[in-house]
Formats: C-alpha cells, sequence, structure tokens
C-alpha cells in the first residue's frame, strides 16, 4: 500500500538509514494493526461463546490486557516518524529556515533525554519480572490465568529503544538542516499547512483505490 509522506528522501547516508528504519517501523506497526484485528475476533468469540454456550473465553481480560502492549507502544517509533505526535505545528508554522530547524532539534533532544529515562524506567520493571529459575521465567503474573508479565513489559522496553533511535536520526536530520540552512530536510516530518494536509490526504485515498 503507497501512502504519501511529508518526509523527504535522497541518496544521502542518513536518508538510506531513515528509509531502512522505516521498513521496519511499517512492519511493527503492521503487526500491531493485526494485533487489534485478532483482538476484535477474541472478543467476538468471547460474547458469542459465553451467551451461547456459557463457556467464555479463559483469560479473555488477561490475554486482552497483554496484547494491548503491542499495538499501544509498537507504533511509537513510526508515528515519530511521520509527525504524528502532539506538536505545535501553529507555533513551528510562524518559524522559518534555521530558527524552525533549531526549534525543532531541541525538542526533540528533550524528548530523547525523556526517552531515555523511560528506557531505564522500563527495562528496571522488566527485570523486577524476570527470573531465569522462576516458572516461565516470570515472578509476577496476571491475576486470571496466571499470563507471565515479563513479555509485554520487555516490548515496552523494546519500543522505547526504537523511538530512541529514530529521535536520534531526527536529531542529526535536524541538526544537518540547521548547519546547512536547508529549506526541505531529509528524514524528517516538515511542517505542512491545512492545505498541504488535507491534498496529502487526498492523494493517499487515490493510492489507496488505485491498488
Amino acid at each position: 500500500m503507497a501512502l504519501t509522506s511529508s518526509v523527504l528522501g535522497d541518496d544521502t547516508v542518513l536518508s538510506r538509514l531513515d528509509r531502512a528504519f522505516f521498513r521496519l517501523e511499517s512492519a511493527l506497526t503492521l503487526l500491531g494493526g493485526l494485533t487489534i484485528f485478532a483482538l476484535v475476533f477474541l472478543a467476538v468469540v468471547h460474547v458469542l461463546s459465553r451467551k451461547f454456550l456459557n463457556a467464555p473465553v479463559p483469560g479473555y481480560v488477561d490475554w486482552t490486557e497483554q496484547f494491548m502492549a503491542i499495538f499501544a507502544f509498537l507504533g511509537l517509533s513510526y508515528t515519530q516518524r511521520e509527525g504524528g505526535h502532539i506538536r505545535m505545528d501553529i507555533l513551528l508554522g510562524a518559524l522559518r529556515g534555521r530558527w524552525l530547524w533549531l526549534a525543532e532539534l531541541l525538542s526533540v533532544i528533550f524528548m530523547l533525554l525523556i526517552t531515555t529515562a523511560l528506557i531505564y524506567g522500563t527495562w528496571y520493571h522488566f527485570a523486577r519480572s524476570f527470573d531465569m529459575n522462576a516458572p516461565l521465567w516470570s515472578r509476577d503474573s496476571s491475576i486470571d490465568i496466571a499470563l507471565p508479565l515479563w513479555p509485554a513489559k520487555l516490548l515496552v522496553t523494546f519500543s522505547m529503544v526504537l523511538l530512541w533511535l529514530r529521535l536520534a536520526l531526527q536529531i542529526w536530520a535536524y541538526g544537518r538542516a540547521l548547519a546547512r540552512g536547508a529549506e526541505r530536510p531529509v528524514a524528517v516530518p516538515l511542517v505542512e499547512s491545512a492545505a498541504e494536509q488535507a491534498e496529502r490526504e487526498a492523494l493517499s485515498v487515490g493510492a489507496i483505490r488505485d491498488e
């Protein structure tokens, strides 16, 4: 499925790394979408089996809670790459040139520091849960059917590491744009007007229909 994006590319090492990493981010985001579909299917089976067979799916809540980590966190890096997180577009839209790239660079550096702290915290929670000598390698488990909790906790750390790498790429890109005074740098989401966003979304819908 070909969708348009505000992120530009060229033949530089930075852009090639961006595109390669984006393929991984896209695959993980697709996995998150498939997980949502699977949970919807599980919910239908749970409701129907409880109503007609008086036999709900064992540990339905436990499974749902564990798999929520997949679609809640695996898309963080993808969304950052596409500029989908909360941004002050009204303020950034008023900036131009190096002032814009400086503001973007400072915000991404701040996010990188926060993400670093989150990596440490989430790894700490994973380490408290994981134990090679315990049953299923877990010191804690879900309430109903005793699912080990460490896989979901490790997934959160993994997602934070991916986000950290994406932010590091963007720091490189914004720093490069700041140094060169580039008008349209590669490997970062460009600030778009409402009209430009609408046009890009229309092109995305057209691309989907053509396929």
